[in-house]
């Protein structure tokens, strides 16, 4: 095997990581064929338009050779295909697989026509022994199709950028001849390649995201405790973080953990623990913390007014900034809050209104001016506009440890 001269590669759906992927092979010189069912996806991409909010991705779309198409049948002009479709969560927190092995079924069955040898590389998220016992048996009467799982580790809002710049490639093979092909791939990459089995990949991405789960619920944590003791949590971190056992990342304390990533997959390891007759304690609590933080900032507003029947403006809705992504935002829970408080509620966010609009239709999307008219002023995401706003003479409660906050009249932080 090797990778074909036409340098061309196919991705399957074109979310956050199929288009960051898409891109960032792009701008390494391949051409890319993208494959998504939404039609408005589609047309926007082939317009040179992003679909989503992401930093750089719209610029790089101008300089990559890149073709949207509804048609499978496309992916005959490549040799490999990265699977990059959505795995959302089940009721129970177990990977919904429906939309991944409909993916490879459909190539399965387009991938008829051709002849020569072909890759699908795995980077939609599952969980260990996914691709073993679920993935693999979709093509085992195929022996020119082989398969790799290559787990991304990409943040959103710095998404191209890590592509572009990865801290490590995890290649999972089931056999020497596949991890080669892809191992070509990556090798002008300049970050360590680890070649491992299929389950081990797989793993890597759910140890590294519980991992990082656990240190932001750890930290908010203290972060209450030092809360009730007078204690900067932030000065805390600092004297935490110069301890090279340690380090200094991911020990911001706020409201929590949310986006796409870090809550799904920890509820589908619990899952999948529990499958196997295993109680994750850690993680369970980990989880069980998360939920409860964005709910403390309702106890703290009501130390100040009653919200019932007040206006609370809400400052941000996208779960971090540099991203329209709302999925499992922490405004969420704040926002169902004061909903069953009776309180009125104008919120603004300088990208994700369209998206937080889909859920709370009825509440008030207003300007950053209206929106600090309000009553109480509850501040949600980080963004940089945030911190050249006047709080004087307002009632601020913080989520995110604004320094211009502070200057408030009535001021309170979740966890300092």
């Amino acid at each position: 095997m090797g990778v074909s001269s036409k340098k061309t590669i196919s991705v399957i759906g074109l979310g956050y990581v199929g288009l960051t992927t898409a891109v960032g092979f792009g701008l390494k010189g391949y051409k890319i064929i993208g494959v998504d069912l939404d039609k408005e996806v589609i047309a926007k991409i082939n317009r040179g338009l992003s679909p989503i909010y992401e930093e750089g991705m719209e610029e790089a779309l101008q300089d990559v050779e890149v073709t949207a198409t509804l048609d499978y049948g496309e992916v005959l002009g490549s040799d490999i295909s990265f699977l990059c479709v959505h795995t959302p969560a089940n009721s129970d927190g177990s990977v919904n697989l429906d939309y991944l092995r409909g993916a490879v079924l459909q190539l399965v069955d387009t991938l008829q026509a051709k002849e020569g040898p072909h890759l699908m590389v795995i980077r939609s998220t599952v969980v260990p022994g996914t691709t073993e016992g679920v993935l693999l048996p979709l093509i085992k009467d195929r022996p020119n199709l082989q398969i790799c799982v290559n787990p991304e580790f990409l943040r959103e809002g710095k998404a191209l950028n890590d592509f572009m710049n990865p801290s490590r490639i995890i290649i999972g093979e089931n056999n020497a001849q596949a991890g080669d092909w892809l191992y070509e791939m990556y090798q002008s990459f300049n970050c360590p390649i680890l070649r491992t089995d299929l389950k081990t990949a797989e793993m890597i991405k759910y140890a590294s995201n519980a991992f990082l789960a656990t240190r932001i619920s750890f930290i908010n944590e203290l972060g209450n405790i030092c809360k009730k003791l007078g204690i900067d949590i932030y000065r805390v971190a600092e004297g935490m973080g110069h301890d090279e056992r340690i380090g200094k990342s991911y020990l911001a304390a706020g409201i929590g953990f949310g986006g796409s990533c870090l809550s799904k997959d920890l509820e589908a390891l619990m899952a999948q623990s529990r499958s196997l007759g295993y109680e994750p304690g850690i993680l369970r609590e980990v989880h069980r913390l998360n939920q409860e933080q964005p709910r403390r900032l309702i106890e703290l507003l009501k130390k100040h007014l009653s919200p019932k029947g007040k206006t609370v403006g809400i400052l941000g809705l996208a779960f971090k900034p540099g991203t329209d992504d709302v999925r499992e935002s922490r405004a969420i829970p704040v926002v169902e809050a004061l909903l069953q408080e009776e309180a009125r509620i104008k919120a603004y966010d300088p990208k994700a209104i369209p998206h937080f609009k889909r859920l709370f239709p009825r509440i008030e999307y207003a300007t950053l001016e209206e929106v600090l008219k309000s009553d109480a002023i509850i501040i949600l995401t980080e963004w940089p506009e945030f911190e050249r706003v006047d709080y004087k003479g307002k009632v601020v409660i913080d989520g995110r440890r604004l320094s211009k906050a502070k200057e408030a009249s009535v001021y309170e932080g979740i966890c300092w």
